[in-house]
Order: C-alpha cells, then structure tokens, then sequence
C-alpha cells in the first residue's frame, strides 16, 4: 500500500515536471495580441489579396464594454462581433502570416474592418442570401492554449484556403491561453458547452442556411461533442440532421468518447475523426491524464478501431501524411483547406472526398496533391 502510494505520488511529481517544462519552452514563442484586431480603415485591399469576413459567438468576456477586445474571462451572455481581415497574396497554405510591425497587406493577415453586433444582427448577417441561394456556414471551435487572436485568425486562414463561399463563423470559448491552464481550459470548455448548443441551435433552425459544418480542434473538440451529446439530449433531432460534424485531433478520452456516442447515436452524416498517431500535444495529454487514450492519436491500422468506427457509424482518418506548422503535430487539419482548394482547381470537386462508408481511413497526401486510393478497414477504396 505504502508503495504504491509512493509510485502515485512520484508518477504525478513527474508529470507536472514534464508539464512545466513543456510550459517555459511553448512560452518562449511570441503570440499575438489585441494590436492585430484593430481596424486599419485607412488600408486598402491589395490586388492578389483575399477578404474573410468572420462572425463571431463567444462565451467570453469583453474587457471593455462595446470593444471587441475579448479576455479569458468566462461571460454568462453570449456576445457577437463580425472582423474583415485580409490575406495577402503571397500567403502559403496552411499558414498564418501575422503582422510584424505596421500592418502591411502585401505581406500579412490584416483586420481591415470590425464591429460589435448583436444577436438578431448576428443571425440576419450570417442568413443574408448571396447570389439568391441559401448559404453555407462553417462553424470552427478552437481548441487548449489559444488566445482570441490566433482562434480568429486560424478560422481565417482556413476559409481563405478552402476557397469555398460558406460564411465562417468563430465560437470561441474562454482558453487561458496557457499550457499550465490546462485544468481552467477543461472548466472553461465545460462552462461553454450550453453557449455552443444555443448557437448549433439557431444556426440549425433558421431556414436561411443551407449546410452546416461543424470543425471542434483539439479540446474544442470535446465541447463540440458534448454540445452535440445535448442537442440529442433536448431532443434537437431537426438541428442534428443538418450538420457534418468534424472533430480534429480531439483530446478526448476514448472511454468518454464511447459515453459520448452512446447517446448522440448515428448522425445522418458519419461523423469524422481526423488524428495522427504522432500527435505529441495528445501524447503529453495522456500522459497528464493517467496514460489514459486520446481519441486524436488513435490507430487505424488497429483492427479493434476499423471495427468500433464502422460499428459506431464514424469515419476515423488517418491524416498524419500530412504536414504540420507546430512541432507538435496537433495542426496538421489546418493544411486540408489548401489542399482541396487545389483538388477543386484540378477536377471540379473540392470538398472533402464523401467517404459515406463508416470505418477507418488513411489519407494519402503527396506534396501538394491528394493521392487516392483510400484505405477502408484494410480494403482499397477508391477515391473521387
């Protein structure tokens, strides 16, 4: 007994080492800050340049009332904004080029416009028929460790490279922005959960939307399946039906995972599990959480994994061809966007391939191209 106790005492000495190590190395890189928010209104768009108007619902709070300068504080009201940022036209896939020094946009993402809304503006805007058709909307949640800014930027980014005329709209939730604010993230998440399904909720309801994607990163990910657990809960099948859930690099835990499932149930569309097996952030998650599985690193090689992914109607993805801009291997779903941008200029077709089969998949990337076939439970699938 005595020894045991000392092994759990030492085990948990040993993990909040690694972990403050982990700490003071992610805290020597800068991170940007409310200076990049500010509208340069006396800048124009540049020729070459890209325009992503963003909306934004989030549970946090505002550091001053009627400014869109957001802290990690945990706000009881939802509250809006909307953000025009450009992309300069040199800008590599996958990448964020943020601003050094003055804001330039031949070189660097630049906020050209913003504004605080309201919920009723919030919901006209994003409804607001272009070219007379319903439109699309892409709901990106970020994940641990990130501030406003880069959750903000990372969503603009992302629809920049897709190329696709969805609305993206950001919910963020109130990170620490912190590596040692892992246990305040998971209360922050938590606290977030019912601000998420409200807003699943109207974007579900209102008939002036067409396809709803639903992106949750990372920890974001976790609150994106709890929201969806609840809008099954209430009884919001209608909502349910209407969104493709995508859950990137989840750090969830694979048992909570199985719960999770057992009551969200089959979705009309599978949903999809991007991970990669050398995912080092989920790795030290585990580590924190007791060596306990991250549903992001699973292995689809595992016959056990094709197995319970076509059972549960999931489709898990192998995206660890991939490259990554972290050395963490936690981003790599940040470089899908370019790539079907660059399958859509090729055939036709750039959305993500409609693998309408549950089970596990390897995605095959070669360069800059998409590679087919595709891996199904050890069966050659091919690909669009």
């Amino acid at each position: 007994m005595i020894e045991r106790s000392i092994g759990s005492v030492f085990g948990a000495c040993l993990r909040a080492v690694v972990f403050l190590t982990i700490a003071c190395l992610a805290g020597c890189a800068g991170r940007p800050g409310p200076e990049v928010l500010q509208a340069n209104t006396g800048l124009i768009s540049v020729a070459g340049a890209r325009m992503v108007t963003v909306y934004v619902a989030t549970s946090r709070q505002r550091a001053t009332p009627n400014e869109n300068v957001f802290t990690n504080g945990r706000s009881t009201q939802m509250n809006y904004a909307e953000f025009t940022i450009s992309v300069p036209p040199a800008h590599k896939g996958g990448n964020i080029e943020y601003p050094k020094g003055k804001p330039d946009p031949k070189t660097s993402f630049v906020t050209l416009e913003q504004r605080v809304i309201d919920r009723a503006t919030f919901e006209r805007e994003i409804a607001r028929k272009r070219g007379g058709e319903k439109v699309n909307v892409d709901v990106f949640v970020h994940g641990f460790n990130n501030n406003f800014e880069e959750a903000l930027f990372r969503l603009v980014q992302i629809s920049a490279d897709r190329g696709s005329d969805a609305v993206p709209v950001l919910f963020a939730w109130p990170s620490q922005a912190s590596v040692t604010g892992y246990v305040a993230d998971k209360d922050s998440v938590t606290f977030s959960r019912d601000k998420l399904t409200e807003l699943l909720t109207m974007l579900g309801k209102n008939q002036g939307i067409g396809n709803i994607l639903v992106v949750g990163h990372s920890m974001g990910g976790w609150l994106t399946a709890e929201s969806i657990r609840q809008l099954r809960m209430t009884g919001q099948d209608a909502v349910l039906r209407r969104l493709k859930v995508v859950l990137a690099a989840p750090d969830i835990d694979v048992d909570v995972f199985g719960t999770q499932l057992a009551v969200i149930g089959p979705l009309s569309q599978p949903m999809t599990v991007l991970v990669s097996k050398d995912d080092k952030a989920l790795a030290i998650s585990s580590f924190i959480s007791g060596e306990h599985q991250r549903l992001g690193a699973l292995d689809v090689a595992d016959p056990r994994v094709q197995q319970a992914a076509k059972n549960a109607n999931v489709q898990i993805i192998d995206i660890s061809g991939l490259s990554s801009t972290d050395s963490f291997n936690h981003n790599r779903f940040s470089e899908l966007a370019a790539l079907f941008a660059k399958r859509d200029g090729m055939n036709g077709d750039g959305r993500i391939p409609d693998l309408r089969e549950s089970g596990a998949f390897v995605f095959n990337a070669v360069g800059t191209t998409l590679s087919t076939p595709f891996i199904l439970a050890g069966k050659v699938v091919a690909g669009k």
